[in-house]
């Protein structure tokens, strides 16, 4: 069998970081994705991160991002506040990527200058030193 899901879409708001009782991290977050056949309809689909997935994920990512997660889909069960059963679904993120250009994610170059060809001795190779 096989449950296998990969997602492109942006943070609907900032991830939510928080630590079980036993200290593991876990983040929650929802992403907005276009469908492909109508670029007008989006489904906001709940995403949960587990352990070092979720510190990186609280790190690094923000409302508005563009991502793409790599994970499984989780159904749940649980009862309202009134009693009523109700069921959840949401992705198990096990892979999180940037997606969108790296001036979006705020990633920049530090130097786009080529080094000063001059500074450098010229080498003199004779051919016969060569190891080809």
């Amino acid at each position: 069998m096989l449950n296998k899901v990969i997602l492109m879409g942006r943070l609907t708001d900032d991830p939510n970081l928080k630590q079980t009782p036993n200290g593991v991290s876990v983040v929650t977050f929802s992403l907005a994705v276009n469908r492909n056949y109508n670029k007008d309809i989006t489904d906001f689909i709940n995403i949960v991160a587990w352990r070092q997935t979720a510190d990186f994920v609280s790190k690094y990512f923000t409302k508005g991002q563009l991502v793409v997660v790599e994970g499984s889909i989780q159904t749940r069960s649980y009862e309202d506040k009134q009693g009523n059963k109700r069921a959840a679904f949401e992705v198990v993120a096990e892979q999180v990527y940037f997606a969108g250009s790296k001036t979006e994610n705020g990633i920049t170059e530090t130097s786009t200058e080529l080094p000063n060809i001059d500074e450098y001795e010229e080498v003199d190779t004779d051919e016969e030193d060569l190891p080809f």
